[in-house]
């Protein structure tokens, strides 16, 4: 009677997970993650909002960072049941959001060159800088990723490494900044038009993650039509409805019949519903750009949803 024999255990490791370019920007992720919480954590500090959300953000990103390196090196990513090249790529382009936006956070609120009093004194001031520092390396790794794994002309990808694709990160991204900005006070309950706005903004957000959803899962075959074609005509309705949005939102808090024009003296910094109403606006009209890049991108985008 014959005998199978087993394969040697190394067989199932995959060395080009951390040797190839993108597991070498992989593993300087997981480096400079690791050192820029921890400095923060140990010596550096953080507090509020702001200190929260960098540390939410990087321990986020690295938790993700050690799953895909693991998944990659056991090649333990067969046995999910999901797109890989779908869900990397979305990752990773948001972890450089994430990345980024810390990156210009904390030292923003936390880093100064004199050193703060007595007893975090200049020892936290260095732990600070030197967090500063390890944040922008953290968010070129993973930016290098990105461009490392970005589908180029005419080559046959995943939907999320196209240029569109990962356009639908950002435009999720800015939509969360909008969203963030209507909730501080922005005072949208007013009109029934800036209501309308916030729909747009709404249906927008839900129907691009649902898009990014079906990507990373692979379902994009079952929908009984074209992804590509679907993905076109969401993105020029999605315009249309942006453009409106960009027309009436300015009008509604700006114009002097309905809003204000300029900033009010007694409005205060931090609490003033103005502020958040220039925030929508300016967002409104990134978002705005986002869309039409994205309608000329996914016209001629070629994929495997199974990629």
């Amino acid at each position: 009677m014959g005998s199978t024999m087993e394969p040697p255990g190394g067989a199932y490791l995959h060395l080009g997970a951390v040797t190839s370019p993108v597991g070498t920007a992989r593993v300087l992720q997981l480096a400079f993650g690791c050192t820029t919480f921890s400095l923060v954590a140990h010596r550096g500090g953080f507090g509020g909002v702001q200190g929260t959300f960098c540390m939410a953000a990087w321990g986020f990103c690295f938790a993700f960072s050690v799953l895909v390196v693991a998944c990659e090196f056991t090649r333990l990513h067969s046995c999910l049941r999901l797109s890989w090249g779908n869900f990397t790529a979305a990752f990773a382009m948001l972890a450089t959001l994430l990345c980024a936006t810390a990156a210009v956070i904390y030292p923003l609120y936390f880093t100064r060159l004199e050193c703060p009093p007595e007893p975090a004194g200049c020892m936290a001031r260095n732990f600070r800088l030197a967090a500063s520092v390890f944040a922008g390396l953290l968010f070129l790794a993973y930016a290098a990723e990105v461009a490392l794994t970005r589908a180029r002309p005419g080559q046959v990808a995943s939907y999320m490494a196209t240029v569109s694709g990962l356009l639908k990160i950002v435009q999720a991204f800015v939509a969360c900044i909008i969203f963030g900005a209507l909730v501080h006070d922005s005072r949208y309950g007013r009109y029934m038009a800036t209501q309308w706005c916030v729909a747009v903004y709404s249906l927008c957000f839900m129907a691009t993650v649902a898009v990014v959803a079906l990507s990373v899962m692979g379902h994009t075959g079952g929908l009984g039509c074209p992804f590509d074609r679907l993905v076109v005509v969401y993105t020029f309705l999605a315009v249309l409805l942006y453009l409106s949005a960009a027309v009436i939102w300015p009008v509604f808090c700006f114009d002097p019949k309905y809003g204000e024009p300029g900033r009010p003296p007694d409005c205060l910094r931090g609490s003033c519903p103005w502020d958040s109403q220039l925030v929508v606006a300016i967002f409104t009209y990134v978002n705005l750009l986002l869309y039409i890049v994205d309608l000329a991108y996914s016209q001629r985008i070629r994929f495997v949803p199974a990629l």
